[in-house]
């Protein structure tokens, strides 16, 4: 792609997959979107991309960062920062960095709010997290606290509590030979791994060996 079609690519508010085709110039349908660290793959539709060494010394670093970047997007969504550790394992300078992951913002194809809404949307039934793990695992991921606290804000408490509940039945079918007080506290001490507060933790665990031991009085 010359100088001239980058100048002109237009801004791109899709699919982060379908930005990167039509960044390189590429035809066809984008694959699935996926998160890194999602448990869904992606369907591969290029072969893997030469290593960036390949391009031997006259390569310079801005056409180098481009393209570890493109690569990059092309497997999988990610934030500001993980893309900015990528180019920093390369000995990208910091300016050609900061230059190249602006001009990618300003297209689309860098988002971190976008990116927070679909790792909580792939994480939170996936894995059963609650809000308070979903906040410290895009920490990790270098996304801006005030990002990250307005997608979480559209996290539905139902639905997290249904979170839990899913998890608690899951559990309690391996478990329906200890006794109660030792189910709950396996079940809460779970749930609050998954950053579930105490409160909602206990409450769901009960309703849910409660619900067992009017079945087994059924019986």
């Amino acid at each position: 792609m010359t100088e001239h079609q980058e100048a002109v690519a237009p801004a791109w508010h899709g699919d982060v997959h379908a930005g990167v085709a039509a960044w390189l110039g590429q035809a066809g349908p984008p694959p699935d979107f996926a998160v890194a660290g999602d448990d869904r793959v992606a369907p591969a539709t290029t072969p893997p991309p030469d290593d960036v060494e390949a391009l031997g010394p006259e390569a310079d670093h801005e056409a180098v960062a481009r393209k570890i970047l493109l690569d990059a997007l092309t497997g999988a969504a990610r934030s500001r920062k993980e893309l900015a550790d990528k180019l920093a394992k390369k000995d990208v300078p910091a300016g050609i960095a900061t230059q190249l992951l602006d001009r990618f913002e300003e297209v689309g194809l860098v988002d971190d709010a976008a990116f927070a809404r679909a790792w909580i949307a792939s994480r939170q039934p996936g894995k059963g997290l609650a809000s308070r793990a979903l906040a410290q695992e895009l920490r990790r991921k270098g996304i801006d606290d005030e990002v990250a606290r307005e997608a979480l804000d559209e996290i539905d408490p139902d639905d997290e509590r249904e979170v839990a509940r899913r998890l608690v039945q899951r559990k309690l079918r391996s478990m329906k030979a200890l006794a109660p007080e030792v189910a709950t506290r396996r079940l809460v001490g779970m749930l609050a791994r998954k950053g579930h507060s105490p409160g909602v933790a206990y409450a769901v665990v009960r309703e849910e060996i409660g619900a067992l031991d009017d079945d087994s009085d059924l019986i």
